[in-house]
């Protein structure tokens, strides 16, 4: 049983891991929106507020919503494009109306989206989750070299910070058990930020601006609106977040060992539809399962939901906080990017461990696993390959989670569902011999 300090400590360890990709969200379309410093200020805290109350509430779960598993929402970045073009032509009003409304469909087509578990056997589970990881190695890297658009970017100092941090990371996972091991990311994101801080890497401005304390608002700009084309991009986009967060739970079941089911994935969903809903209703954002989370739980070992339940609390608290919040900024990408890459690194090995519990042998489950990871990877390092295509598939199709599970799931259905399906029983009948 973890005490309240560890299980707290293990929390923020969690937040330190997913608050970059939070907070850039946020950073990105108020900079691209031409939004106000206290306008994007508020949409950080109303963004770590909201996670915080979305988290919990898939966390710790009711009857009929949350996964109850250790996972952490958080915005997603397949909404970031949308957002802007429909706040862009109208105004963030019409995108928090569309918001809301896509959060309402996912709650009422989860369980549609559970009838379609019975085409995530095994080996579309390992080529999902190893999608996941591969996917992901390509963000660690950016960050390794500093972060893109960075004019240092891969500079040696960020290169050598980078592998100070994971070299940390794994001496204490090598040299240290128990409680010290399982906090061996934050170890190693202190080390690194306190040799980048000597470097003259460490910038303290954004916590000197910031304010003490921000109450987050519902409607903060302005009364929702509602255009049908709005509505329809949003929904398309949380389509694809069902997809990301589906797998996940498949993830995050072979990690922490415990069967996800049909039951399981709608009540999860349902969690996220309502927590989609709650970000349009504080203006922040969609939010789905954050996947380098996953890497985490798998590292440590950690797999109480007490600790995400730490880490939905410090959420809550950061956005309440803006100079607390801004003090966790202040981490240089490298040293996320170091501790990045043991995180999406487990990832992989996840899926790669799950398909080791497959029948490769078999020629089909090989195309499976062989051509959906192919495409998922090829997907998401040449997002470029659809630029030619209308924008609703392009943003479809660009994200290489999706196109891999698609491809993973229709391979299944052809090569697998449909051979047993033409294998017609003998009848009893048949097998009289005639007198």
């Amino acid at each position: 049983m973890l005490s309240k300090q560890k299980t707290l400590t293990l929390g923020m360890q969690h937040v330190l891991a997913m608050y970059a990709g939070a907070v850039i969200v946020p950073l990105i379309i108020g900079d691209a929106l031409n939004l106000t410093p206290t306008q994007i200020a508020y949409l950080i805290a109303a963004d770590l507020f909201t996670s915080g109350i979305a988290t919990l509430l898939q966390v710790i779960g009711t009857r009929y919503t949350g996964i109850k598993l250790p996972v952490v929402l958080g915005c997603t970045f397949t909404a970031v494009g949308p957002i802007i073009a429909i706040a862009s032509s109208s105004n963030l009003a019409t995108a928090y109306g569309a918001i809301i409304l896509s959060g309402l469909f996912v709650v009422l087509a989860a369980p549609l989206f559970g009838k379609l578990l019975r085409f995530f056997p095994t080996v579309v589970q390992g080529s999902v989750v190893t999608i996941i990881g591969l996917s992901l190695i390509p963000v660690a890297m950016n960050n390794v070299a500093g972060g893109a658009g960075n004019p240092d970017f891969g500079h040696p100092r960020n290169l050598l910070l980078a592998l100070g941090t994971l070299v940390v990371i794994l001496l204490v996972n090598r040299l240290f058990s128990g409680f010290i091991r399982a906090i061996s990311v934050l170890i190693g994101l202190a080390a690194g930020t306190l040799a980048a801080y000597f470097m003259g890497m460490v910038s303290f401005e954004s916590v000197a601006s910031a304010s003490w304390v921000s109450v987050v608002q519902p409607f903060y700009f302005g009364v929702p609106e509602f255009n049908i084309v709005a509505i329809v991009t949003m929904i398309l986009v949380n389509i694809i977040s069902m997809a990301e967060s589906t797998g996940v739970y498949f993830a995050l079941g072979k990690v922490t060992d415990k069967e996800v089911t049909k039951q399981d994935v709608v009540k999860g969903l349902r969690g996220e539809g309502v927590a989609i809903a709650l970000g349009g209703i504080f203006n922040a954002f969609p939010y789905t399962a954050f996947s380098q989370n996953v890497g985490l739980v798998s590292l440590t070992g950690i797999k109480s939901r007490d600790v995400m339940i730490g880490a939905g609390g410090i959420l809550v608290v950061l956005g309440l906080l803006p100079k607390l919040a801004a003090l966790t900024t202040i981490i240089p990408d490298p040293v996320l990017g170091g501790a990045m890459i043991a995180m999406f690194g487990m990832v992989v090995a996840s899926g790669i461990n799950i398909l080791s519990r497959v029948d490769l042998r078999q020629n089909e489950n090989l195309l499976i696993a062989a051509c959906s990871i192919a495409v998922g990877l090829g997907s998401a390092a040449v997002p470029t390959m659809f630029d030619q295509l209308p924008n609703m598939l392009k943003m479809l199709m660009q994200n290489g989670i999706v196109t891999g599970s698609l491809t993973a799931v229709i391979l299944n259905i052809v090569l697998i569902h449909t051979k047993k399906e033409n294998r017609q029983p003998v009848s009893a009948a048949s097998t009289v011999p005639e007198v």
